[in-house]
């Protein structure tokens, strides 16, 4: 038996509008129409008829993901998934965070994408802590069973270096 294909998760730091892939993860909000963070960006990014297209999909539940067309973007897709707002972590928000990763591969697979953008889902405005975040995301990235690659982008030093220290 050989081994089990995983994907290969990098840490990297930029700006996820920038960079070219098969499929950027927004951490869009269950509206799915903009807002503030790294959904803005895309939305800003991707242009006027990103807004069109999540509008015809009515929304998306917490920890769900849908994709869309990336427009102007350097991608093929986008998959929108709206991260757990942090309360205190007993409203299963690590299951809901879990479950935004995993899905978010699910559609890449569906979709044929061989690379996968991610931001750091929740980390923002929702206020899951860094810290509590990072490992969820990475351990849900590298066990995933198929042949991607995978990279988390970093806005911030903070992030890449919390993100950098759950590769070792």
């Amino acid at each position: 038996m050989g081994e089990a294909v995983m994907a290969n998760l990098r840490i990297v730091r930029g700006d996820i509008t920038q960079i070219p892939a098969d499929a950027i993860v927004n951490a869009a909000n269950p509206g799915l129409l903009g807002g503030g963070g790294v959904d803005g960006a895309i939305h800003r990014a991707a242009g006027p008829e990103l807004d069109v297209a999540c509008r015809r999909l009515n929304g998306c539940p917490t920890g769900e993901a849908k994709v869309t067309p990336a427009f102007r973007l350097p991608a093929t897709i986008i998959i929108h998934t709206p991260g757990p707002i942090w309360r205190d972590g007993s409203f299963e928000e690590p299951k809901l965070l879990q479950s935004c990763y995993v899905n978010s591969l699910k559609r890449a697979v569906e979709n044929g994408c061989q690379t996968v953008l991610f931001p750091s889902i929740s980390t923002g405005v929702y206020g899951y802590p860094l810290a509590l975040a990072a490992p969820i995301a990475v351990q849900a990235i590298q066990t995933f069973p198929a042949n991607l690659d995978v990279r988390m982008v970093c806005f911030d030093d903070v992030t890449y270096q919390a993100y950098q220290a759950q590769m070792d």
